[in-house]
This record gives C-alpha cells, structure tokens and sequence, in this order.
C-alpha cells in the first residue's frame, strides 16, 4: 500500500485521529493569528480608501473571506457526508457535522457585513436580492443539518440523515455563484478571478489574500477541535480514551501547586 493511503487509512481510527488532531489545531490557530494581523493591518492602514466607496469598501475584506468559506465550507461538508454514506467512515461522519457549526458563523458574518456596507451603499439594511436571498437559504440549510444531527438520538444515523439534507443541498452552491449573472441583481458583480484579470486594484490584493489564508486555517483549527471533542465523546467508555484520561489526570497530580509550595519546607 501506498505510503499517503495507509497514512489517510490510520489517520480514521479514533486515536491516531486524536493525537493529530491535538498537535495540529493550535498550528492551525497560530497561522490564522499571523495571517489576520498582517491582513486587517495592511487593510485598515495601508490600502487607501476606494474613490467611490470611501473607507466603507473595507469591509469586504471580512465579508469576501467569509462569503467563500460559507460555501467552501458546505461544499466540504457535503464531501465528508457523501464518503460516509458511501464507505461508512466514522470519521468522516464526524468531520461533517463538525463543519456545519462553523459554516453557519461563517455565513451570519457574511450576512451581518453584507448588510452594514449595503446600508450606506443602498440605502437599506436589506434587499432581496437574488445572491442575499440565496446566501440566507444556505444558512437555513446549515441550520437544519445542525437539527437533524441534534434531533435523532442515534450520532451516525443522525449524521448520516444530516449529511443527506447536506449533499442535497450542494445544489444552491452554483446558484449562490451565478446569480449575480442569471439575474439582474443590486450585489456587486465579480471583481475577482483566480484566471483572468481582476477589476480589483493590485493593491487591494495582498491583505484579501492573507484573510483568505487567516479564514482557513482558522477553520482547520476549529474542525479539528470539534472533530476532536466529538470523536472523544463518541469513544469516552474505550480504553485508550481511558488510558489517556488517567495518563492526563497523573500528570495533573504530578505538577506542583502554589499551595504545595507554600508547605514544602
């Protein structure tokens, strides 16, 4: 067997999963910190305000980053779901209920930043508009995957109902996309393409970017930290949970406190 596959294949059992999972989130959390400094620093003090849109424009800098993990996020969902409808995989069921969560706050910031700039810009708080009104359905999707999950006793019957509603779902991920194309629409239209030249300054590129690294390693280290307590949840009666949960508490008892201090002579 391949070396990547067997790796891929012992990174599903339970405790190998843990153990990856502790050493690589903070990692994750760290590399989002550097990258949301140096993004929000560039963007609030060095771009200059846009000739049309004044300082208000700044804001897309959290609403873009969020926009695309919105999906990104249920279009990875709906991936994890469909391995573990197909192959079984618990882990795998794991990782996707762990996403919904974190995609449903990536879309309320999305919603919530969408609608400040829209204020000055329209004139409103809110407008049905075809990529709001389809960005507000993705967030009901997200909140019944996360009601379907909570409602049934069963966690992998739960998540494998849950994960249906999911991949059915990834349907609205293409209308989300081109609705700024198929209908006449208030949302500002794309300005910018991974092919092809951006209407965006070149100078309003590299804070967007580094938001864009900062929101996905902030959402690695989010999964894997609630793929972590739910993994750990699901196998609390096993005996390496158990094991390490002693190993955990010695270690406890073993490190000397301020009051034990005070009474060594």
């Amino acid at each position: 067997m391949h070396p990547i596959v067997r790796w891929f294949h012992q990174l599903g059992s339970p405790p190998t999963f843990d153990r990856f999972a502790a050493r690589w989130a903070p990692w994750c959390y760290a590399a989002a910190a550097v990258a949301l400094a140096y993004g929000l620093w560039q963007a609030l003090f060095v771009v200059p305000a846009d000739y049309q849109q004044g300082d208000s424009f700044r804001i897309l800098y959290i609403h873009v980053p969020c926009a695309w993990m919105s999906m990104f996020v249920f279009g990875l969902m709906a991936f994890y779901s469909a391995i573990a409808l197909i192959w079984r995989i618990k882990l795998c069921e794991i990782l996707a209920m762990a996403c919904a969560p974190i995609g449903a706050a990536f879309t309320v910031v999305t919603l919530a930043t969408g609608s400040i700039w829209g204020k000055p810009m329209w004139g409103t708080w809110w407008e049905w508009d075809p990529r709001l009104t389809t960005e507000l359905i993705l967030l009901f999707l997200y909140l019944g995957v996360i009601g379907v999950y909570h409602a049934i006793d069963d966690r992998r019957a739960a998540a494998r109902a849950a994960g249906l509603l999911a991949i059915v779902g990834t349907g609205l991920l293409p209308v989300i996309r081109y609705s700024v194309v198929w209908w006449n629409s208030l949302h500002q239209g794309q300005t910018i393409r991974v092919f092809g030249e951006s209407s965006m300054d070149a100078s309003m590129l590299p804070p967007l970017i580094a938001l864009v690294i900062a929101t996905k390693f902030w959402f690695a280290g989010s999964l894997l930290m609630r793929a972590r307590a739910d993994n750990l949840e699901r196998e609390a009666n096993k005996a390496w949970v158990l094991e390490r949960a002693g190993a955990s508490r010695s270690d406890d008892r073993a490190t000397p406190t301020s009051a034990d201090a005070e009474r060594a002579p």
